[in-house]
């Protein structure tokens, strides 16, 4: 059995998140956390599929250094021509990559999500740049078996609004959030998701975080739940900060 753990960072990757137990949810779908007062857990299909972004149209301003058609922008260091070899430094070229400016060092390009990715991809793909993958998935033998989504606290608003309840938690340093935990029917009672966890908490350290919370829903079934149970986050390795007969917030320290 060969078991492998997978960062989420591209189409590939997204592509082999396992669905949920819920047919009803869809992680590939899914902005609950992402959005604190309209985010769903519902399977969305236009969700999955990439799409090609409409770009907004172009806003004419009037030009005080030239006409209106452009035809004196060449004059005009500062304003990009749209016919002529005039060259600004500090426009964008007709493609829309921005033009090498030669009074400052050249930046190496970061990753990031294309913008025509499905737009759970683009999600999770927001912090790539600065702070890495949102997402991982667990693998046995090529099949997926368990999904993380994980994060820090800007990341997921409905996380910080839940954790503004209870004052007596910590301001600083502020926490990672694992927001989903989840194991295919077929990987149950195998400890996947306490392995992807403890993965998840390794790379979490690495990147410089002093604590990781979950925030299980003790009202929900097993079905419906993206967070899991208190004991299963006990048994990871987690203590409860917080008891609350709904909302408990469970905390490990890194």
């Amino acid at each position: 059995m060969t078991i492998e753990i997978v960062d989420i960072t591209d189409v590939a990757g997204f592509g082999r998140i396992p669905p949920c137990a819920d047919p009803g949810f869809d992680h590939r779908s899914c902005d609950y956390w992402e959005d604190a007062e309209r985010g769903s857990k519902a399977a969305r299909q236009s969700w999955i599929e990439g799409s090609v972004p409409t770009p907004a149209p172009p806003v004419r301003s009037r030009n005080p250094f030239g006409d209106d058609d452009g035809q004196l922008a060449a004059a005009n260091p500062f304003v990009r021509a749209s016919k002529g070899p005039a060259f600004n430094p500090f426009a964008v070229d007709d493609d829309g990559d921005e033009v090498e400016n030669p009074f400052a060092p050249r930046r190496a390009p970061r990753p990031s999500v294309a913008a025509d990715a499905p737009r759970k991809l683009r999600l999770l793909g927001r912090g790539l740049g600065v702070f890495g993958s949102y997402a991982k998935v667990l693998t046995v033998d090529g099949v997926a078996a368990a999904y993380c989504q994980f994060g820090p606290l800007s990341a997921y608003p409905r996380a910080q609004r839940l954790r503004d309840l209870y004052a007596q938690l910590p301001d600083a340093p502020l926490p990672a959030v694992i927001t989903c935990i989840a194991t295919t029917a077929e990987g149950r009672g195998s400890g996947h998701a306490r392995r992807l966890v403890a993965a998840v908490c390794d790379d979490l350290a690495g990147r410089g975080f002093a604590a990781v919370e979950a925030y299980p829903d003790r009202s929900a079934g097993a079905e419906a739940t993206s967070g899991a149970t208190p004991e299963f986050w006990i048994a990871a390795g987690f203590a409860i900060a917080v008891d609350d007969e709904r909302w408990p917030v469970l905390r490990r320290e890194l």
